[in-house]
């Protein structure tokens, strides 16, 4: 009996080459999918190298994380705990963008999704995930939005920010900026240093992102200091 059961053991493969292969076309083909968003349609308009690795070491890392524990039964209660754990990260070093934080979320979805459904085609997976990209590249380019961005200014010609003078300050601050300006907004006005802070939205040139003005405020300290 235990000569039997020793046969039985040395005739049982040690991979299952079935899941093997599909663990490895999944994973593979989540990469590319992830890939084609961040290196196509974020990258080129954030520039961010260190966003870049982020996201593609944490679609990785979803995948198998949630691919290898999908036999423990937790399935939907797994993946929602996953999406609020993540959902409170905070990076210590900066806050995190509003658009770095959604293209996170929506990483993690299709990371959850592509591990998940084992149970539907192929053809649904690819037809998800292509809506996932198709969508994402419609709200990236012009077709529906006019993209505009900020920047915070320390204005000192003060007189020229009431309502009467509004020409005459956005061609002021077209002039000294060389932007073409859609907006202004006028912020606080401190009379003592003949100073106010102006926030002006405009069109940017090309694959112009505003990523600076997510990183740099103009600070209560800092504009007391001036």
């Amino acid at each position: 009996m235990e000569e039997l059961n020793e046969l039985e053991l040395m005739g049982t493969p040690i991979i299952d080459l079935g899941d093997f292969t599909q663990m490895i076309f999944r994973v593979l083909f989540n990469t590319l999918i992830v890939w084609v968003l961040i290196h196509t349609l974020y990258y080129p308009k954030s520039r961010r190298r260190d966003y870049y690795f982020t996201f593609m070491l944490i679609s990785i890392s979803i995948f198998f994380l949630i691919y290898l524990l999908g036999g423990v039964k937790l399935k939907i209660g797994f993946a929602l705990g996953l999406f609020a754990i993540f959902g409170i990260i905070r990076y210590r070093t900066e806050s995190m963008p509003v658009r770095e934080m959604t293209y996170l979320f929506m990483i993690i979805s299709i990371s959850v999704i592509n591990a998940l459904a084992v149970t539907i085609s192929y053809t649904e997976l690819f037809v998800t995930n292509a809506i996932f990209l198709v969508f994402t590249w419609l709200f990236e380019s012009h077709k529906l939005l006019k993209h505009l961005s900020t920047k915070l200014i320390q204005y000192d010609r003060i007189e020229l920010i009431k309502p009467e003078n509004r020409a005459e300050l956005i061609a002021d601050l077209e002039a000294r900026t060389g932007l073409k300006i859609e907006k202004v907004d006028i912020g606080g006005i401190d009379f003592l240093r003949d100073m106010a802070i102006i926030r002006i939205s405009y069109e940017p040139d090309n694959n112009e992102i505003n990523v600076v003005d997510e990183k740099i405020k103009i600070t209560k300290s800092e504009y007391a200091n001036s």
